[in-house]
C-alpha cells in the first residue's frame, strides 16, 4: 500500500503540516493554495454530511466523515475535539488508516508539540523531531508497508 501525503490544519483552515511520501503527481499550483482548496472541500464535506445524516447529531460531535474513495486514492480524515484536523491521503487499498491517524495525534503531536514548550500551537510546525517521529510513525505502520493481495 502507498501513503501519499499528509496535511494538519489548525481549526481556523491555517496549514500546519505537510509531508509526503510517494506522491506521483503535483498539482501545479502552490502549496498554500493546494492547502486552501483542500481546507475548503473537507468544510463543504463535512456540511454535506451533517445536513444529509439521517440522524440528529450535537453540534460539538465531530463524528461523521472520515474517509472517501476514488478510483485513484483514498482521503483519510481525523478531527480532534480541539479542531485540528488531520488528512492522510493512501492508495486505495488502505485499510485501518484512522487508527493510523489516531496514532499520529496521540503519539507524535501531542507528545512532541503540545508537550514541547517551544511550539507555539497555532503557528506551523517547525520541529526537526516532530517530523522525523512523524515519518517513522507512518513508514512503520501497516498502511505504509503492507503489500496488496
Amino acid at each position: 500500500m502507498t501513503v501519499h501525503n499528509f496535511y494538519m490544519f489548525d481549526r481556523y483552515g491555517q496549514l500546519l503540516f505537510y509531508a509526503e511520501w510517494n506522491r506521483l503527481r503535483q498539482s501545479g499550483i502552490t502549496r498554500e493554495e493546494e492547502a486552501k482548496l483542500m481546507y475548503g472541500m473537507l468544510f463543504s464535506i463535512k456540511s454535506f454530511v451533517s445536513r444529509i445524516s439521517p440522524l440528529d447529531s450535537s453540534p460539538g460531535l465531530r463524528e461523521g466523515f472520515h474517509c472517501y474513495r476514488t478510483s485513484k486514492y483514498a482521503l483519510h480524515y481525523l478531527e480532534t475535539p480541539t479542531g485540528l484536523k488531520l488528512v492522510l491521503n493512501t492508495d486505495t487499498a488502505a485499510v485501518n488508516v484512522h487508527e493510523l491517524l489516531q496514532q499520529i495525534y496521540s503519539q507524535v503531536y501531542v507528545e512532541y508539540v503540545v508537550k514541547n514548550p517551544l511550539c507555539n500551537l497555532s503557528e506551523p510546525i517547525k520541529s526537526d523531531l516532530f517530523e522525523a517521529q512523524l515519518d517513522l510513525c507512518v513508514k512503520q505502520s501497516h498502511v505504509f508497508t503492507s503489500k496488496p493481495t
